[in-house]
């Protein structure tokens, strides 16, 4: 039986007909995408006034885990300390590196000056279970520890990513506050992968046929991070809609399409913070696929998602320039 689906959004229609589409993911499909060149992240800093860094941070295991810091050019950074975003980048936790969507958060060093800090952490299958995870929180700490020497106000730190990368900022998330530290002012989440079980309703919507991200894709990666792992052994830091408890977490941004197959992992995330007490702003863009303003991100809806995203973030960071 043919579930139905809610349509795509016109403009994107038009724009992902010409896209080749897939339905599922194999390890040999992985490989040749992984060979695929890397975000050409040059081209996005030629037209910018910006500072680029490249650190290196051991991870619990002591591998190398890769940092970018890139930071407003011709700042004085003794005197003014700036808001940071720390990115954590998407792939379906089996693909893409540091500069993956990295046009997203570089629009709000553009806009209010934010550092941006992109982890490379590891991928599955070749790391499981909580060593995605806790690379980008051992990257997050390095960063708060060194807050005054990069120019960043510790208390203005966001934690943001895309689609795997909003999952792990989620779950990252969960860790700061368990651990008690370091502070985050807010988490940003979107179009997060948060729940491996993939039983929603949405889910079962995007199955059987070619997609950007179909529930076969969510599947193989979800198996690649889990590993071994299965039942209760599965920790929330990994699958975060398993937390039991969603208070004392940081105020939080999440948004989705209608038409994707985590729309109601995302909504339900959303619910349940409001439920534990916390603060959460929702947005779901009618007929948005997976990923869409990454994709296509001059189409109207992905202009318009963009734009809130980056002045919800003014308001949260800099109130005084967005009155």
């Amino acid at each position: 039986m043919t579930t139905a689906r809610p349509s795509l959004d016109p403009e994107l229609r038009e724009l992902l007909a010409d896209m080749p589409l897939m339905s599922q993911l194999s390890p040999e499909i992985l490989a040749q995408l992984r060979r695929l060149p890397s975000t050409p992240v040059e081209s996005l800093l030629s037209d910018r006034q910006v500072d680029r860094r490249e650190v290196t941070v051991p991870a619990k295991d002591g591998a190398p885990i890769p940092l970018s810091v890139f930071s407003p050019a011709n700042t004085d950074r003794t005197s003014t300390a700036a808001p940071c975003v720390y990115w954590m980048h998407g792939g379906g936790m089996v693909m893409g590196d540091r500069f993956s969507q990295i046009d997203i958060p570089l629009e709000w060093l553009d806009e209010f000056g934010a550092v941006v800090v992109s982890v490379d952490y590891r991928l599955a299958p070749e790391a499981t279970g909580t060593a995605l995870v806790d690379d980008c929180y051992q990257g997050l700490l390095w960063v708060a520890e060194h807050s005054a020497e990069l120019g960043i106000d510790p208390a203005r730190i966001v934690v943001a990513g895309a689609s795997a990368g909003g999952g792990l900022a989620a779950g990252v998330a969960l860790l700061a506050r368990d651990l008690g530290t370091p502070t985050i002012a807010a988490q940003m989440l979107i179009c997060p992968m948060l729940d491996h079980r993939n039983t929603s309703t949405s889910s079962r919507q995007y199955s059987g046929g070619p997609g950007v991200w179909t529930r076969e894709m969510n599947e193989f990666g979800w198996r690649a991070v889990l590993g071994d792992l299965t039942g209760q052994e599965i920790p929330a830091y990994v699958s975060p809609a398993l937390a039991d408890d969603l208070s004392g977490l940081p105020t939080t941004y999440l948004d989705t399409g209608s038409a994707e197959v985590f729309r109601d992992e995302v909504t339900d995330y959303a619910t349940r913070i409001w439920a534990a007490g916390g603060q959460a702003e929702l947005h779901v863009w009618a007929g948005g696929f997976h990923g869409f303003d990454a994709l296509y991100p001059h189409a109207r809806i992905s202009a318009s998602a963009r734009r809130t995203r980056t002045a919800w973030l003014t308001r949260l960071l800099l109130p005084d320039l967005a009155a």
